[in-house]
């Protein structure tokens, strides 16, 4: 199964929360993919409403280089604070097996059964 790994928090400035996920977070995460992690998906908390856009490019140039690294490993990223909903991208992933370097936003919002079928 598509292994998580849960990052953060990380600061609401963009600048600062790049600084730190390249610091701090980004060798643990090579770590990761060069002992075998395939597929892995980065979970990131969602950005503030008003800051999103400012976080997206960090967070896309950072899963796509890893993507681009570590291939043919899949890398791929998630934004979400719903546990359901991260799992049930988990899932989706699992059976996407040409999805890498992805960064998808996630909102499970009103989805129900959709997103959520009975296991």
């Amino acid at each position: 199964m598509n292994e998580l790994l849960h990052l953060g928090p990380l600061s609401d400035d963009a600048l600062e929360a790049a600084a730190d996920f390249h610091a701090r977070l980004l060798p643990g995460i090579e770590a990761t993919l060069s002992g075998g992690a395939d597929p892995l998906t980065l979970v990131f908390l969602p950005a503030p409403c008003d800051l999103r856009h400012e976080h997206r490019a960090w967070r896309l140039a950072a899963v796509q280089g890893l993507a681009r690294r570590f291939a043919p490993s899949r890398v791929n990223a998630v934004e979400s604070d719903e546990r359901e909903a991260v799992t049930a991208a988990q899932r989706w992933l699992d059976g996407a097996g040409g999805v890498t370097g992805q960064l998808l936003p996630l909102d499970g919002n009103g989805a129900g059964g959709v997103l959520y079928p009975a296991a």
